[in-house]
C-alpha cells in the first residue's frame, strides 16, 4: 500500500517544489556530489554561485582530481568548514583510481569515499542513479522529528536511529528521485527552523506536533555549552615591493590547508610585535600600527582577531620557510584564504586601538 506521507509530498512537490535548481541540469552523480556536500550546514541560495563557478572551473570529477588544492581551495573560499573541500578532492581522487572514473552506485562504496556519509551516499543514488535510497539531512530530520513527534537532540544516537526509521518507512519506491528533494523542499521552504508554515503543509493532518500545538518543540535542541574565547595578533606584514606574508595552515584544524595571516601570541603588547617578528620571523620590522579588530565565530569557539600592520626592512626570507611565501594582494586573492583573512587583505588598512 502506498505511504500517504510520500503521496501528499509529492502531489505537493509537482505544484511547489524546486525543480530548475543549478545541479538538477545536466543531472549526474558527480554534480549531485558537489551539490549534497556544498549544502550541507550552508543554504541553496548561498550555495548557487559557488556551485556555478565550481562547475565552470572543475566540470567533471578528473579536473577536480588533478587541480593544485589552491584552486579547489580558493573556489571554495567563504563557504566555511574547509575540511569538505579538501575531503572533496580526495575522494574526486579516489574516484579516479579506484572507480576508473565513475562514481560507483552502490551505498557502501560511496561511503567509503572521503566525506560521503550515509545521507549524502543516499542522496547521490536517489538523484543521480534513481535508486530507492534513504536521506536524513537537517531539513529531513526537521520534517521527520515535527511529524511524529520525536523528542530528544537528533545528535544522540537514539534520536538519530529514531528518525533514520521513520525516513526509511516513508521513503517511496517509485519517483525517488522526486521524494529525496521534496522531503528537502518541504524542510526548506514550509517546515522551517523558525515560524514555519504549518497551514502551507502538505501533510499537515497527521503531524503530531501540530496536533499537540508543540511544534516548536521540535526537534530537541542540541545542550548548551558556553564557546570559549579565544584571542590573537594577525599580522600583515608586507615588503618594500607591498607584498604580503602569508602562511599555510596545517592540513587538519581550523582553516586546515588554507593561506593565513602570520599570527602571534596575544600576550605581546602592540610596541612588542616587531622585536617578536624577528624572533619568530627573522624579520626586521617598523613598529606596529594598530588596526580595527574583529571577532570570528567557529562552530566551537569565538576568536577575537587583533590585525597589525607592519613594513619589513631588508631580507624577507622569514627563515625560508617552505610553508610561508610572499605575495601581491591580487595574486593572494587567487588562493584559497578564510573569509575573515580575505578580508582583511581586500578591505583599506583602517588604524584603530584595540
Amino acid at each position: 500500500m502506498p505511504d500517504r506521507f510520500a503521496q501528499r509530498l509529492l502531489g505537493w512537490y509537482d505544484r511547489h517544489g524546486r525543480k530548475q535548481l543549478p545541479w538538477h541540469h545536466n543531472r549526474n552523480a558527480y554534480r549531485v556530489w558537489v551539490s549534497e556536500i556544498m549544502l550541507q550546514q550552508t543554504q541553496v541560495t548561498t550555495v548557487t554561485p559557488y556551485f556555478e563557478a565550481f562547475m565552470e572551473r572543475f566540470p567533471g570529477v578528473h579536473e577536480l582530481a588533478s587541480a593544485p588544492v589552491d584552486d579547489v581551495l580558493s573556489h571554495w573560499s567563504g563557504l566555511g568548514y574547509y575540511a569538505r573541500a579538501r575531503n572533496l578532492q580526495k575522494a574526486a581522487q579516489q574516484v579516479m583510481e579506484r572507480f576508473d572514473g565513475e562514481f560507483p552506485g552502490n551505498q557502501d562504496e560511496l561511503e567509503s569515499l572521503p566525506g560521503i556519509g550515509r545521507s549524502t551516499a543516499a542522496a547521490i543514488l536517489a538523484q543521480a542513479f534513481q535508486q530507492r535510497a534513504t536521506i536524513l539531512d537537517g531539513n529531513v530530520k526537521r520534517v521527520l522529528a515535527r511529524h511524529h513527534a520525536v523528542p530528544g537532540w537528533p545528535g544522540q544516537t537514539a534520536v538519530l536511529n529514531r528518525l533514520w526509521q521513520h525516513a526509511e518507512t516513508h521513503t517511496p519506491h517509485q519517483r525517488v528521485r522526486d521524494y529525496t528533494q521534496a522531503i528537502m523542499d518541504l524542510g526548506a521552504m514550509v517546515c522551517t527552523r523558525s515560524r514555519p508554515a504549518c497551514e502551507d503543509c502538505p501533510v499537515v493532518a497527521t503531524c503530531e506536533a501540530y496536533a499537540r500545538d508543540e511544534v516548536g518543540l521540535y526537534p530537541g535542541s542540541k545542550p548548551k555549552k558556553q564557546k570559549p574565547e579565544k584571542t590573537t595578533w594577525m599580522l600583515i606584514l608586507e615588503d618594500h615591493e607591498g607584498r604580503v606574508l602569508l602562511q599555510r595552515r596545517p592540513p587538519s584544524g581550523i582553516w586546515g590547508g588554507l593561506w593565513s595571516l602570520p599570527e602571534l601570541d596575544p600576550a605581546y603588547n602592540l610596541e612588542e610585535l616587531a622585536d617578536a617578528c624577528a624572533d619568530t620571523f627573522g624579520l626586521t620590522c617598523s613598529e606596529a600600527i594598530a588596526q580595527a579588530g574583529f571577532r570570528h565565530t567557529f562552530s566551537h569557539y569565538h576568536l577575537h582577531i587583533q590585525p597589525a600592520r607592519l613594513l619589513t626592512v631588508g631580507h624577507t626570507g622569514v627563515h625560508e620557510a617552505p610553508d610561508h611565501g610572499w605575495f601581491h594582494r591580487d595574486e593572494a586573492l587567487t588562493l584559497g584564504l578564510p573569509a575573515p583573512i580575505r578580508t582583511l587583505l581586500t578591505e583599506p588598512a583602517q588604524a584603530a586601538l584595540i
